[in-house]
């Protein structure tokens, strides 16, 4: 059972920042409220950055080195519940939720010991659906429909304050132990990319164009599921006895 101290906090990932004045203002809000897992995915100044160290106000002196990956899914790889924060509606079904609920969310999961991550789109487009086909969940706000637009720390600092204030309350429960542990997002992946070789080899995608989409559809619906680490083996069992293989 973890203790309040020792359970895992939130990654907070921002994909393609763009400004490093921006990444400096979400580290700085990050360690106002007791977060210290940033992580980014392509910036596009390059990393190290100066105007994001004096930005930050010192916080990037003080938290855990930040740690940078080439793609989205790279960084989630030890990750179990992943949410992606945006504002434009998506043609994907997804749980959504307001800050709010998705800080109680994040405080319950934390409390059974496990990982979590928010993903923060770039301040020119946002995030991708391929991104967001990552996540299990949307958070939006509700912001006035006229004037949407979040500056990136801003967005970091509504849900690093909900975050804290969700946590600060919650009293740790005991992690489902064995196969009924939940599936991290790398062995998620894995299966994901099974279906795709298998499918690939079989010509399931007939018309090539589309394989992106209906991949994407794919990961959806297992990311929607929740699925647990033995359920995730049961369904790689599955497809082998599909195509043929021995199942061990």
């Amino acid at each position: 059972m973890p203790s309040l101290k020792n359970m895992p906090k939130t990654s907070i990932i921002l994909v393609n920042p763009q400004m490093g004045e921006n990444i400096g203002a979400a580290a700085r809000v990050m360690m106002n409220f007791g977060l210290d897992d940033l992580k980014l995915i392509s910036p596009r100044d390059g990393w190290p950055s100066e105007s994001a160290t004096a930005n930050s106000a010192g916080a990037l002196d003080i938290m855990p080195p930040v740690e940078v990956f080439d793609t989205t899914a790279e960084a989630l790889k030890d990750c179990h519940t992943i949410y992606a924060t945006t504002a434009r509606p998506r043609d994907m079904r997804k749980t959504v939720m307001d800050a709010h609920q998705a800080a109680n969310d994040i405080a319950d999961k934390q409390s059974q010991g496990l990982k979590t991550a928010i993903l923060f789109g770039g301040e020119r487009a946002g995030l991708t659906n391929e991104d967001v086909a990552l996540a299990e969940n949307i958070i939006t706000y509700p912001v006035n429909p006229e004037f949407a637009s979040l500056n990136l720390g801003q967005s970091v600092l509504l849900m690093a304050y909900e975050i804290s204030q969700a946590t600060s309350k919650t009293t740790p429960i005991t992690l489902p132990d064995g196969d009924s542990a939940p599936v991290t997002q790398s062995e998620l992946d894995d299966l994901i990319g099974r279906f795709d070789q298998e499918l690939s080899e079989r010509n399931f995608f007939r018309n090539p164009d589309m394989k992106p989409t209906m991949m994407r559809n794919i990961r959806n619906m297992l990311t929607r599921t929740n699925l647990s680490e033995q359920e995730t083996r049961t369904l790689q069992g599955i497809i082998s006895a599909l195509i043929g293989n021995k199942v061990k």
